[in-house]
């Protein structure tokens, strides 16, 4: 199977770029390649504990939670890291990040490219 590393940048309710990244992870996952996640900019916080995204304005259902589907994909063996610098510049505190991800650098986005078979950006 292969490797994949995924690169999101864009905030996890501002478009659905993020949802659609952990829908292919999810089902890489599924299909047993290993993954990896990266988040920079915005989509830092993704990984940001507490969210209560709004109720769509329309019928029953809500907005995706990103925290509720990025726990269920790290339990299903993804690994995340949020970009160190993109945390302290918009003020996101390592404990205020969900159990699971850790802090990276651009080190680790450079050794996740080089290891791994794959890298999308979404």
């Amino acid at each position: 199977m292969a490797s994949i590393t995924v690169v999101v940048a864009d905030a996890p309710y501002g478009k659905e770029r993020f949802y659609s990244a952990l829908r292919f992870l999810l089902v890489a996952l599924h299909e047993g390649h290993k993954a990896n996640l990266f988040l920079l900019e915005d989509a830092v916080f993704a990984a940001k504990k507490g969210q209560a995204p709004p109720e769509m304005p329309v019928g029953d259902a809500g907005m995706p939670n990103c925290e509720d589907l990025l726990k269920a994909a790290i339990a299903e063996g993804l690994v995340v890291r949020a970009c160190r610098v993109c945390c302290t510049e918009r003020g996101l505190r390592d404990d205020e990040v969900i159990a699971g991800v850790q802090i990276g650098t651009m080190l680790d986005l450079v050794n996740w490219v080089v290891e791994t078979d794959k890298a999308l950006f979404f």
